[in-house]
C-alpha cells in the first residue's frame, strides 16, 4: 500500500534570507552553468550551492563539490537559515501559470512516502533511468543525508477526494510565497491538524503510486536505505525508509502534459516531396501551410497517431496520420499494445527507423527536443535540422497503462509543466 506520512521539514527562516524566490531553484538537473552562475549571484544562501555545487578552480577531485555541500548544509543549519518544524506535518503546494494563452492551478501537497521496491508494491516508474545521474545524488546524498528536491508521484482520484481536506485545511491559512525564473508562483502551506493528516493517509492508503518526475531521486533513496540496511545502520523509524515526495491526483485539473517536438538532424536534406513518397505506404497525407496549422489541428484531434511535419529545406508541412502501423509488430516486439501506439513510439520506430532509415541507410538521426513552436519555427526557418516533427503529448491514461505493467515509456514521452521546486521543503534523513 502507498503509505503517506507527515515529516517536520527543514525549511528556510525568512527572516533570515529574506524573499524566498531568491533561494529556491529549479531540479538540477534543467540547470546549466550559465543559470547555475546566475543562481550563485542571486543569493548567498540559494539552493543551488548544496542541490548543484560547481565545481571550483582549485578542487582536487570531483568529491570536493559534494563536501562542499555538505558544508552549506550544515552551516545553514547552525546559522539557523534553515530551522526544523516543530511538529510533523503535509504541506499543501499550489502552482499557478500560463501556458500558451491557457492558466493552470496545478495542486497538490508534499509528505513522506514510505519507500517501496518497484514490482513489488503500488510504486510504479514510467521512464527509464541513467546510471551517472543516479551515482551523483548518492554521493549528495551520503554526504547531506537530505532529500533536497521531491520526487513528483500521481495517484488516481476521480474525484479529487485525498487533496479536498487540505483545501479545506488551508483557508485561514496563510503561504509562503515564491516567483521562479519562469513567472510561475509557487504557494506553500503548513498543515499540522493530526485529523486532517489521518484523514489524507487513509484516503491515499489504497492508492497506487505513479512517478511523474524524479526516477533518478526516487531510485538513489532505494539505494540509500539498502546501503543503509547493509552496515545495519538502518532501523524500522528511520526517517531513510521514506522519500520526499508532491502527491497529485490525476484527475486535478491544474495538471498539464505538455508536448515535446522533435528536431530531427543527421538525415539527408529532405524536400516535402521525398519525405511524402517515403511516408505514403503507412500514412495518409493531408498539405497544411504552417507548423502553427499543423499544431492546431493535432491538439485539436489529440490522436496520438497524427503527426505535424515539416521539412526545412522546402519550408513546406504536412500533417500525417499512420494507416498502417503492422511494422510496429516487428520493430517493438517486446512491447505491449500501448506502448506502440504511443505518438514517440510511432515517430521513432515506424517513421525513423522503418521508413526513413530504411529508405536511407546512411541516416543517423539526432534530437533536439523543443516545447514551444516558436522553436519548432525557429528551428526549421534557421535549417539546423532536416526534419521538424510535432507530436501530441502521451496523456495520463497512457502514464497509467504502461506504468502499471512495469514498462517504460520512450525517453520524452512526458513533460509535467511546471517543474517542482527545489529549496522550499527539506526532508533530513538521519
Amino acid at each position: 500500500m502507498a503509505e503517506v506520512q507527515p515529516f517536520p521539514a527543514l525549511r528556510y527562516d525568512l527572516g533570515q534570507v529574506g524573499d524566498l524566490s531568491d533561494v529556491i531553484a529549479p531540479p538540477y538537473d534543467v540547470i546549466d552553468a550559465t543559470f547555475q552562475d546566475q543562481l550563485y549571484k542571486q543569493h548567498p544562501c540559494n539552493v543551488v550551492r548544496i542541490d548543484l555545487n560547481r565545481a571550483e578552480p582549485d578542487d582536487a577531485s570531483d568529491q570536493d563539490r559534494y563536501t562542499r555541500a555538505e558544508k552549506y548544509f550544515r552551516q545553514w543549519q547552525q546559522d539557523r537559515v534553515l530551522i526544523r518544524e516543530h511538529e510533523s506535518a503535509l504541506y499543501v503546494y499550489h502552482q499557478e501559470f500560463d501556458w500558451e494563452g491557457k492558466h493552470y492551478v496545478r495542486k497538490g501537497f508534499l509528505g513522506r512516502l514510505q519507500l517501496e521496491e518497484f514490482g513489488k508494491g503500488k510504486v510504479f516508474p514510467h521512464e527509464q533511468t541513467m546510471s551517472g545521474p543516479k551515482m551523483d545524488r548518492l554521493l549528495l546524498t551520503r554526504a547531506c543525508k537530505a532529500n533536497l528536491s521531491p520526487v513528483f508521484g500521481l495517484y488516481p482520484d476521480a474525484d479529487n477526494e485525498a487533496q479536498h481536506p487540505l483545501e479545506q485545511a488551508i483557508l485561514k491559512l496563510t503561504p509562503v510565497v515564491a516567483t521562479d525564473h519562469l513567472g510561475v508562483v509557487h504557494r506553500l502551506w503548513t498543515v499540522t491538524d493530526q485529523k486532517v493528516i489521518h484523514e489524507v493517509q487513509a484516503l491515499m492508503r489504497d492508492k497506487p503510486v505513479f512517478i511523474a518526475d524524479g526516477h533518478h531521486r526516487y531510485e538513489t533513496s532505494l539505494n540509500y536505505r539498502r546501503e543503509l540496511q547493509e552496515r545495519g545502520e538502518l532501523t524500522a523509524e528511520s526517517p531513510a525508509n521514506g522519500v520526499l515526495m508532491m502527491f497529485v491526483s490525476m484527475e486535478d485539473p491544474g495538471l498539464a502534459i505538455l508536448p515535446t517536438h522533435r528536431l530531427v538532424s543527421g538525415l539527408p536534406d529532405l524536400t516535402m516531396d521525398q519525405l511524402v513518397d517515403v511516408l505514403k505506404s503507412n500514412f495518409s497525407i493531408e498539405t497544411v501551410n504552417s507548423a502553427e496549422e499543423a499544431w492546431e489541428l493535432m491538439a485539436a484531434d489529440g490522436a496520438q497517431d497524427l503527426f505535424g511535419i515539416g521539412t526545412p529545406q522546402d519550408g513546406k508541412w504536412i500533417l500525417a496520420r499512420v494507416t498502417d502501423a503492422s511494422p510496429m509488430a516487428q520493430r517493438a516486439a517486446d512491447q505491449t499494445e500501448a506502448w506502440r501506439g504511443l505518438g514517440v513510439s510511432l515517430l521513432n520506430k515506424l517513421i525513423l527507423e522503418h521508413l526513413i532509415c530504411g529508405r536511407y541507410p546512411d541516416a543517423k538521426p539526432t534530437f533536439k527536443y523543443p516545447h514551444l513552436m516558436e522553436e519548432v519555427v525557429a528551428g526549421v526557418s534557421q535549417k539546423n535540422c532536416q526534419l521538424a516533427c510535432l507530436v501530441n503529448p502521451a496523456q495520463i491514461n497512457h502514464v497509467r497503462e504502461i506504468a502499471s505493467k512495469l514498462e517504460k515509456m520512450p525517453p520524452k514521452s512526458t513533460f509535467f509543466y511546471p517543474k517542482l521546486l527545489t529549496g522550499l521543503v527539506f526532508h533530513t534523513l538521519t
